[in-house]
């Protein structure tokens, strides 16, 4: 049976991917904090929960030797941060650690192990906030930790890929969750099965020419995607660039 681990799998997003996942015949690791939460969801899926911070060096590293061989990483784990402009540094900082160097250890412990066995998929969750425009009230901590695992993926991707190991980087868009609650019921919500969607057609492998790119879970469903990915590829599409 392949094995998958997800990140932040106790609620929402990441819930909904592990529950995925498992339908597809994973045996699927959930992570997180709160005990309750992965033990729950790793129940209702006949998986594993393992309780700690993504944000810590030696909680991941222990994930790692008890899991063993991956196929398949959803780093999922995120905080939404302070909403003032100039929140207290440790606050700020707090939303990186969660975010950025969350994914950078997960794929750390994990993608080495990949390219040892021989291959492996990795899914990090950024955000439509890595881009979109400022709307007067966007964070200042959480916009740019996404638009730091977008890039990282990138890059990551550019160098795991001939190792057959490949990176995807995907917004879910905007979903309703705990952390999405206070938004208010006009805005453009996205259907909860659209990231799970993307994230079952990115780990089978036939979007692989796709890695490093920038994939909205809404706006590029996995039939609509597959007819475009030679023009993705040739026009340099589905990814952050600078153009003059």
């Amino acid at each position: 049976m392949p094995e998958a681990l997800v990140t932040g799998g106790g609620r929402g997003i990441g819930e909904n991917i592990a529950r995925a996942l498992a339908a597809d015949g994973y045996h699927v690791t959930v992570t997180g904090r709160t005990p309750e939460q992965v033990e729950s969801v790793a129940a209702a899926i006949d998986g594993r929960a393992l309780v700690g911070d993504v944000s810590k060096r030696d909680d991941v590293d222990r994930w790692a030797s008890e899991i063993g061989e991956l196929d398949v990483l959803v780093c999922n784990a995120g905080i939404s941060g302070p909403d003032e402009a100039l929140p207290d540094p440790d606050d700020w900082w707090r939303t990186f650690e969660v975010n950025v160097l969350g994914v950078y250890l997960s794929c750390h412990a994990f993608a080495p192990r990949m390219v040892a066995r021989g291959g492996g998929r990795i899914v990090n969750v950024a955000s439509g906030s890595a881009y979109l425009p400022s709307s007067g009230g966007s964070s200042t901590a959480y916009g740019p930790s996404k638009a730091a695992v977008h890039r990282f993926s990138e890059l990551l991707a550019g160098q795991l890929a001939p190792q057959n190991v490949f990176v995807f980087s995907i917004s879910p868009g905007l979903v309703r969750t705990a952390m999405t609650s206070r938004f208010g019921d006009d805005l453009p919500w996205t259907p909860p099965e659209a990231a799970p969607t993307l994230v079952r057609a990115l780990v089978s492998g036939d979007f692989d020419a796709l890695a490093g790119r920038y994939l909205h879970a809404e706006h590029d469903p996995p039939d609509a995607l597959r007819a475009r990915i030679e023009q993705i590829q040739a026009d340099d599409l589905n990814a952050v660039r600078l153009r003059r």
